[in-house]
């Protein structure tokens, strides 16, 4: 039961990273496209927009992997009681 709850949580963190990596990147050039057809702005406006995209893309993704990263350090942190340490024999 322990082992699917972890499988399920890995399946959400994936999940989440690959909105987290869509989302930026689709709202920029929606915006583009507003931009397009609703203002006439020439089709150039794209480009400006897919960087910001892409850069949006990479910021929360970056976010994302440290958080993923702390949580793994939080766990490291913890102490098992059966776990034997060096100056712990017994």
């Amino acid at each position: 039961m322990r082992e699917a709850s972890k499988l399920i949580s890995q399946f959400a963190m994936v999940g989440q990273l690959g909105l987290s990596l869509l989302m930026p990147l689709l709202i920029c050039l929606f915006v583009c496209y507003l931009l397009c057809t609703k203002m006439s702005v020439g089709t150039w406006v794209y480009i400006p927009g897919f960087i910001l995209g892409l850069g949006g893309s990479m910021t929360t993704a970056y976010k994302v992997y440290l958080s993923v990263i702390h949580r793994e350090e939080k766990k490291k942190k913890e102490k098992n009681p059966n776990e034997v340490y060096f100056n712990k024999h017994m």
